[in-house]
């Protein structure tokens, strides 16, 4: 994974945001996206924007294409939306919603990831601490939480599936250890906020 400085990693996520856009169906929602865009592009400052274009087209993530008015348009390339992926879900994936009702299934997430991936091994399992996974062994997580969309969005957008397993079970022998580590505390947590 590159290394982005933070004006680079804006206009990658507003780029992005561009192809997003272009996805919305719902006019409210695309106002919405469009008006975040405008805020974030506002908050960069601009004397670094023509630097940051200038290395994210060095490094084949970003390229100008020329239009017929005498315009260009900034188009990132397929390397460029992958990276800007990693951004965004980044971003994403610790910001989600636990159910107030448990469906009674543990979401169990294994790995074995080679050590010249090491980088996205230590992503995923920074993703699981984030999202509240409890470490059963050194590469074997366990939420009761349904996370399994997110956690393969993140395994697909690293090319990582052959060495991923996630799964979705009724029963695990240390059932009550884990009953109780995730509801008690939550119950406990609750407690103490009111």
């Amino acid at each position: 994974m590159y290394k982005f400085g933070p004006v680079q990693q804006k206009l990658l996520l507003l780029l992005l945001g561009g192809i997003t856009l272009g996805g919305q169906r719902s006019p409210d929602r695309y106002y919405r996206v469009l008006g975040e865009l405008r805020k974030e592009w506002k908050r960069i400052d601009q004397r670094s924007i023509s630097r940051s274009l200038r290395r994210l087209s060095e490094q084949k993530l970003l390229e100008e294409q020329p239009l017929s008015d005498g315009t260009i348009r900034l188009v990132l390339t397929k390397e460029g939306k992958r990276q800007a992926g990693f951004l965004d879900i980044y971003g994403r994936s610790i910001r989600l919603r636990k159910p107030k009702k448990w469906d009674g299934k543990w979401r169990v997430i294994i790995f074995d990831i080679p050590e010249d991936s090491r980088i996205f091994r230590n992503i995923l399992r920074q993703h699981l601490y984030e999202m509240e996974f409890y470490q059963l062994q050194k590469s074997v997580f366990v939420s009761p939480y349904p996370y399994e969309k997110p956690l393969k969005e993140l395994v697909s957008l690293y090319e990582a599936a052959p060495f991923v397993r996630i799964m979705t079970v009724s029963w695990i022998d240390n059932e009550k250890k884990l009953k109780r580590y995730f509801f008690d505390a939550r119950k406990k947590a609750q407690k103490e906020v009111t």
